[in-house]
């Protein structure tokens, strides 16, 4: 029964968020529904396991969700993403319309930007460029996909992005974990995303199918409320906030629009191998503080400070191109509020799962999957996301029932816990792309495009791409380790 109640509770969880509701209500309700099937204490599971867990939660990643969501929209309204991408339109040309609008995505997304300012910016630009150069309109949502949601999400070493500071309480890692094999894994999704959508828009143009005159752009996309409920659980920025604020008329040069992106990396950097290593540290151990280490926490400080110095920098030098910074400010605060707490439902549901006696089964299975501790947290981490439609919730649920246990199982097989991190984030970020992900219904929604138009070759260089890259992780971790 046990086990019954857990299939019963997900599968509701996903059926009724795939038809809009709200994460909200339906991640303790599937909880409880899962832990009285179980007959286990349900008033007790909702306030102190499911509460308990998501408030962890919250207490950990709640600063970067804000300062994420924060710079994004101030990034957003003083011009710059709009200076950047425009800089790689004009530069690469329309020759090179598909490289230019994955360039341009990476590039702000790479530097902190949230994923849904990013969506909103280059939708209208990759539209003019496509139909310019004749490129099939149904193939600019996965160029867009493969620029901001695939290797600067997961791979890239020192990304700011949510899913790669997950894993580092768990594993006492730095934004910069197996910084080699992060590479190569950008890399190998990079090269493989252009290999795709070049081959298709050489198929479309032989067949004769241009970029069309459809009207692609849905403007009222960001004030779709099925849009807005599956989308908060999949990045860090409310897509009703995108309206908010005031954005500029005029935008910054290229160096300057660029500058806040640099100083993210730049810090981060600092902080990870300069800063934090040189700090005494030792006063984290007192009660007051959590009895937690710099290794637990000092991978989050790293992003955090970076964030902030970057939304310091932005503000001075456009400071003209900000006329009303309360209310976007307001409006990127405001933004972070709804995906962090949705995010944090969905991990509290993880928790009295991982909590229940029948787990066990779960949890045995896992850990049983054949190629060792490597491929089985891949696995955990491709299924928790495919079924949450979150990364980041998938994540944080998959290492809030096993972090310890495969930290212990990296010490008994000599496993580098940076390893693990890297794994454990390009594997949730793979089937997360399936076709519920708010994300990918979002994107969707801002084109105005089908599922049945662009999904394929969404998955081509989203899901397909990405699980090239991970095996190649795997493969390269277990000769090598990591580097």
């Amino acid at each position: 029964m046990g086990l019954a109640g857990i299939l019963v509770g997900l599968g509701l969880l996903i059926w009724f968020a795939f038809r809009g509701w709200s994460v909200l209500l339906l991640a303790p309700a599937a909880a409880l529904i899962a832990a009285a099937f179980s007959q286990e204490p349900v008033l007790a599971h909702w306030t102190q396991t499911f509460m308990g867990s998501a408030s962890h939660f919250l207490a950990q990643f709640f600063p970067i969700f804000l300062l994420g969501a924060l710079f994004g929209k101030l990034m957003e309204d003083s011009g710059s993403v709009t200076a950047i991408s425009a800089f790689m339109t004009e530069r690469l040309g329309t020759k090179r319309a598909i490289l230019a609008v994955v360039l341009a995505g990476a590039i702000v997304t790479y530097g902190g930007v949230s994923l849904f300012v990013a969506f909103f910016v280059l939708a209208p630009m990759a539209r003019a460029l496509f139909q310019d150069a004749g490129v099939p309109l149904r193939l600019m949502p996965a160029a867009i996909v493969l620029g901001t949601s695939t290797f600067t999400m997961s791979a890239l070493p020192g990304t700011p992005a949510i899913q790669n500071a997950i894993p580092m309480p768990f594993f006492g890692t730095t934004p910069f974990a197996a910084p080699g094999l992060g590479i190569i894994a950008s890399a190998v999704m990079l090269a493989f995303g252009l290999w795709w959508l070049g081959r298709a828009e050489a198929v479309a143009r032989r067949d004769g199918n241009g970029s069309g005159s459809s009207q692609i752009i849905a403007a009222a996309a960001p004030d779709d409320e099925l849009v807005r409920e599956r989308a908060t659980v999949a990045r860090e920025f409310d897509p009703k906030e995108i309206r908010r604020g005031h954005q500029s008329d005029t935008s910054p040069s290229i160096l300057l629009a660029a500058l806040p992106l640099i100083v993210v990396v730049s810090v981060n950097f600092l902080m990870s191998f300069v800063v934090l290593p040189a700090m005494d540290a030792s006063f984290l151990a007192e009660q007051r503080w959590g009895a937690t280490s710099l290794a637990s926490i000092g991978g989050v400080w790293s992003v955090i400070v970076a964030l902030f110095a970057a939304i310091v920098t932005l503000i001075s030098i456009n400071r003209p191109r900000l006329p009303e910074l309360r209310k976007s400010m307001d409006a990127g605060a405001n933004a972070s509020v709804l995906p962090a707490v949705s995010v944090a439902s969905l991990v509290g549901f993880g928790a009295v799962v991982a909590a229940l006696p029948a787990f066990e089964m779960v949890r045995d299975w896992v850990l049983s999957i054949g190629g060792g501790p490597l491929v089985s947290l891949a696995v955990a981490t491709n299924i928790l996301s495919a079924l949450t439609g979150s990364a980041s919730g998938g994540l944080t649920i998959a290492l809030d029932a096993l972090g310890p246990t495969y930290l212990n199982l990296a010490a008994e097989h000599g496993i580098d816990p940076a390893l693990m991190h890297r794994v454990a984030v390009i594997g949730a970020g793979t089937l997360d792309s399936l076709p519920h992900n708010g994300a990918v219904v979002s994107l969707l929604a801002v084109c105005g495009a089908t599922h049945r138009e662009s999904y394929f070759d969404i998955v081509m260089v989203a899901i397909v791409g990405a699980i090239i890259a991970l095996v190649a992780v795997i493969g390269l971790g277990t000769v090598f380790g990591s580097f």
